[in-house]
């Protein structure tokens, strides 16, 4: 079998969530690890994107050599540090859709990694360059994460930036009645009154969907 062979059934096995088969071709080649699909997309992105933890985790375990949108998706803030130390223009590198290390880092990554971004001169605003105009905020949002809310939030990013549909990170909080999103959000300048393409605000948001606790903080 041919090297793009091995990794074309190596993604088929991470997307499909077949482990033991992510760790039957990692025993034959564990260099593939840090190997690429055809998109350019490295595999443990492909793993992380599609929720397959557990197939990360298992290439995560062959070792392979993180470059920082790896390290900062799979949370290994250290790794992030040693790079960014070394060649600080990594920041600015960005996968083939464009999502940023900051993108990746507050939607999948955690705190730790979202903290040494920041800390190395990542724009807490980041841009929107990518398929959904998703920022830092609505990564952040999208994945609960309230502490790299806070870092982000007191790094000077915009609650109120919209993305693709106009909806704001409230809308989201308004959405899964996420009322501590919602409060810190509102505590750093989020006006509830902004609505959505739909023409939808974070109240009506709130009263669509039955989160009654998010409904209750803005009704007062």
């Amino acid at each position: 079998m041919t090297e793009s062979a091995r990794v074309t059934a190596l993604v088929a096995a991470i997307t499909g969530g077949d482990v033991d088969a992510v760790r039957a071709v990692l025993r034959e080649d564990r260099t593939l690890a840090g190997a690429r699909d055809g998109n350019g997309l490295p595999v443990l992105l492909v793993a992380l994107f599609h929720q397959q933890r557990a197939a990360a985790d298992a290439l995560l375990e062959a070792e392979p050599e993180l470059g920082i949108l790896e390290a900062a998706a799979a949370g290994r803030a250290d790794r992030v540090r040693e790079l960014l130390d070394a060649d600080p223009d990594a920041i600015r590198d960005r996968t083939p859709e464009g999502f940023t290390t900051l993108g990746l880092a507050a939607f999948l990554g955690g705190p730790e990694p979202v903290r040494v971004l920041l800390e190395h001169g990542a724009d807490p605003d980041d841009d929107a360059d990518n398929p959904f105009g998703v920022r830092p905020v609505h990564a952040a949002s999208a994945a609960h994460d309230r502490e790299t809310m806070r870092l982000l939030l007191e790094a000077g990013a915009d609650p109120n930036q919209r993305q693709q549909g106009g909806f704001v990170p409230l809308h989201e909080a308004a959405h899964s009645d996420d009322v501590k999103m919602a409060r810190l959000l509102l505590a750093h300048g989020a006006d509830p009154a902004l609505a959505a393409d739909d023409g939808r605000d974070a109240r009506r948001i709130a009263a669509d969907d039955g989160s009654a606790r998010v409904a209750e903080l803005l009704a007062g």
